[in-house]
């Protein structure tokens, strides 16, 4: 795991980024927060770090001031993430060495793409060959991956909401992310999941209708039977005939 801490003044945005961002899934581990560049220069100098993500604007020593005390001692990747979009900052930003600058609220997806370069970088100096599966998988793919082992095992039951906090995303931006980087979307895929088990129980005469409507989600067996015959363009007891055509509902 690559070593990242976080400065920034706000002690709820440190909070954030360290217990909602799934860091080690990207291939890195939080090492210290700090509420400014004083405490994390401090830090730096008794520890390995590969990355900082900073605040500009802190108290006592800022974000700009660290990354050019820095720039003389040792090489530390740094990423600034302000709410000022003043060019002036932005300049200094990237003349102190900064490799990217983020505007508040910084948006998930722009902190993900970012970091997975540095993660690619970072592997190619250190002469480090990625997992298998990293070398296989995007960071998506993975992501999606899990949402799907979790519909496939829990369709019964299954929200967005839980799918969500599984992977540590908002429900809206796991939403998005099904919608852009799968070839279903999450109500898609979670529809297509309850009816191929149900098509799979229905061949099997010891499970009754109402049974199957349940065990897929359903409470209500008339909407399965709707929902049923939307997707397959016929009724569940169709469906069985066809399967079992010597056995009746």
């Amino acid at each position: 795991m690559y070593q990242v801490i976080i400065v920034d003044d706000e002690a709820k945005i440190r909070s954030g980024l360290v217990n909602l961002f799934p860091w080690s899934q990207l291939g890195f581990e939080v090492a210290g927060c700090f509420a400014n560049g004083k405490e994390a220069y401090e830090f730096i100098l008794g520890n390995h770090v590969d990355l900082i993500l900073s605040d500009i604007r802190m108290p006592i020593m800022d974000g700009l001031e660290l990354s050019e005390k820095l720039s003389s001692k040792r090489k530390v990747r740094i990423i600034f993430f302000s709410g000022y979009q003043d060019f002036d900052y932005v300049r200094r930003a990237l003349r102190s060495g900064a490799i990217d600058y983020l505007l508040k609220p910084v948006k998930y997806e722009d902190l993900v793409d970012c970091l997975t370069k540095i993660r690619e970088n970072l592997n190619i100096e250190n002469h480090r060959s990625p997992a298998p599966e990293e070398e296989n998988l995007s960071y998506y793919e993975k992501l999606i991956g899990m949402v799907k082992n979790y519909l496939d095992t829990n369709y019964q039951n299954a929200t967005l909401e839980q799918a969500a906090r599984l992977v540590e995303l908002s429900p809206n931006y796991l939403s998005k992310v099904m919608k852009e980087h799968s070839d279903l979307s999450f109500s898609n895929y979670l529809l297509k999941t309850r009816m191929d088990n149900a098509a799979r129980m229905l061949k099997d005469i010891g499970y009754k209708q109402y049974e199957i409507a349940y065990r897929v989600g359903y409470d209500n067996p008339k909407n399965f039977s709707r929902a049923f015959h939307q997707y397959f363009h016929m009724t569940p007891s169709q469906y069985r005939q066809n399967h079992c055509p010597t056995h009746g509902e």
